[in-house]
């Protein structure tokens, strides 16, 4: 009974080891992304990195099917992604306990909308278990397995990332080992042919009222009687808001968020005066509890944006002042490529060109920010060549000779591939720039099919990005350094005029990835410099203007990759070997 301090991703992944999993995979999105690198380490567990999130649940739900329990995990964007499998698995249920861990983000820390996965999980008829500190996210996993294989239906485990990025004690116990469960064939139950599925539904909404009923009775659910004149149905970390800013409230904590346990819900209401309902984005609760006829307080006074805090409560409801500390005085640090970046030395070739970027997810959508400005769409994983074709599409081939599509190497493995082959397909024209920095990087340095190594630290053969796209039928492919700007800005030229598809692989590791090796760095050359600023334009942070108008380049943070040198006129830069 061993005692640690855990971030809540490490506990999930510390409590899928307890309950026995043996299949667990992933697609890298943060705030989720340190569940699979976590369920690497234990090798009684096969971890891998799937090309995206869609093919990890179909990973999962295939080991659920023949026989042992089976995880897949992803931040809530990537909920879309697996939603086509997941609506039909609810159909189908289980064989060996299948749970998706999906991690919401609230406040938009990393993401690019702020859904709430508990909205997906109720058109998709499954369950949802929300943990409200590491201790329950290693316990609510375990549970979720349990409550699969009762109710033969995948469970969703929320989290946001607060509970995903905060630590705790946990306390660790020994893993399970359940026998694996029989195979038996049942095309009735696992092929969801209209016939079937018909049968399957009605099944499915008999086990929802059945869990709705049973969870009066879970232990995760649990009311908490203090002083009755104000109580609060809440969960997840908006829980650890409430006991901080009202210890004395009744509190009615819900681990299942979905279904409701109305009867639950209901005998709670009837003992406090006055009920608040506190949760964080949608009123997937509140609505719910107030179409049964229950009166509460709910988003009349919380908003549906953001994060939640115990300042709101005690503003909202305790109607207290709230000190607001005015932010440290501090110079702006608006985000930005590192040195050394090679997607700043693709960008700055498309800027000289005037050239416009559909955009994808990546660290290379802070193209769209000053002082780059390349970018001007961005909408989803794989999206930038979809986007290209449609503009293509909608005004011809001309509207589009001074735009290209970009997508990292890892965000085109995940979905770009059926973009690039569906706009080869459809007769298209224009010109794709797959950045491969050899990694996803990101969410911090994850391997993908290309990069010839596994979640598990397995050398394997890697998937050619050039050979993948010639094999789709596309003429122009081709490879060049992200640095040698000289032959990338002819390339891109070439390419944009062509009434073809073309794909251009702009090639260089990231910048930070382990093992990189930097033998110079860049100096300027002051008696050179004629103070233009052009260097400047770059938006690499080494680069500094001094009083005098000229430049600085700090020594500590240049890995000499000579794109100032390049951009130069005036050979005001030298590139010299380290020391």
């Amino acid at each position: 009974m061993e005692k640690k301090i855990m971030l809540g991703n490490e506990a999930i992944a510390r409590g899928a080891y307890e309950a026995g999993v043996k299949v667990s995979a992933a697609y890298p999105g943060t705030p989720s992304t340190e569940i699979s690198e976590n369920m690497a380490l234990y090798d009684d567990i096969y971890a891998e990195w799937s090309p995206n999130e869609k093919v990890a649940t179909e990973v999962a739900i295939g080991a659920s099917i023949s026989g042992v329990r089976a995880m897949a995990s992803m931040k809530h964007v990537g909920v879309n992604v697996a939603s086509d499998p997941l609506y039909t698995i609810s159909y189908s249920g289980v064989n060996g306990g299948l749970v998706l861990v999906a991690a919401d983000d609230p406040g938009l820390y990393s993401s690019q909308n702020e859904q709430d996965t508990r909205c997906v999980a109720r058109a998709a008829l499954v369950p949802v278990l929300e943990p409200s500190d590491s201790q329950e996210a290693k316990d609510f996993v375990k549970f979720a397995y349990e409550l699969s294989e009762r109710y033969d239906t995948p469970v969703i485990v929320r989290t946001t990332t607060r509970l995903a990025h905060s630590q705790g004690a946990v306390t660790l116990e020994e893993r399970i080992e359940p026998e694996d469960k029989p195979y038996k064939r049942d095309p009735g139950k696992y092929v969801m042919m209209p016939a079937n599925a018909i049968g399957r539904h009605v099944y499915v909404e008999q086990r929802m009222k059945a869990m709705a009923e049973d969870g009066c009775a879970f232990p995760i659910n649990h009311a908490e009687y203090n002083d009755p004149s104000i109580g609060f149905i809440t969960s997840g970390i908006p829980y650890q808001y409430v006991k901080e800013a009202c210890p004395n409230a009744s509190v009615l904590k819900l681990g299942m968020v979905h279904p409701l346990p109305r009867r639950l819900i209901e005998e709670f209401a009837s003992k406090v005066e006055k009920l608040y309902i506190f949760e964080e984005l949608e009123p997937v609760i509140e609505e719910q509890v107030k179409s049964w006829g229950i009166e509460a307080i709910g988003k009349e006074i919380f908003t549906v944006q953001g994060e939640y805090s115990a300042n709101m409560i005690r503003e909202k409801v305790l109607h207290e002042p709230v000190e607001v500390k005015a932010p440290a005085q501090v110079p702006a640090r608006p985000p930005i490529l590192c040195p050394g970046c090679p997607h700043r030395s693709v960008y700055s070739v498309l800027r000289r060109l005037n050239i416009h970027a559909a955009g994808d997810i990546g660290c290379y959508t802070l193209g769209a920010v000053p002082p780059l400005n390349v970018i001007d769409t961005t909408i989803c994983m794989g999206s930038s060549i979809s986007t290209l074709h449609g503009m293509e599409k909608a005004k011809g081939k001309e509207y589009i000779k001074n735009w290209v599509a970009v997508i990292g190497d890892s965000t085109f493995m995940h979905t770009g591939v059926n973009s690039l082959m569906n706009m080869a397909y459809n007769q298209g024209t224009g010109t794709v720039i797959i950045l491969d920095n050899s990694t996803t990087g990101m969410t911090g340095h994850q391997d993908h099919a290309a990069t010839g190594k596994t979640l598990k630290g397995e050398i394997v053969p890697a998937i050619s990005i050039y050979h993948l796209c010639k094999a789709m039928g596309i003429s122009h492919v081709i490879e060049v350094d992200a640095f040698d700007t000289q032959k990338l800005e002819q390339t891109v030229k070439e390419e944009v005029a062509r009434d073809a598809v073309s794909v251009i692989i702009a090639q260089s590791p990231c910048v930070l990835l382990k093992g990189n090796v930097f033998p110079y760095k860049c100096r300027p050359v002051k008696e050179a410099c004629k103070k233009c600023g052009l260097c400047l334009k770059l938006g690499c942070p080494a680069l500094t203007m001094e009083k005098d108008g000229g430049i600085a380049i700090d020594d500590t943070m240049c890995n000499g990759c000579g794109l100032c040198m390049q951009i130069c006129k005036f050979s005001a830069i030298e590139r010299v070997e380290k020391k």
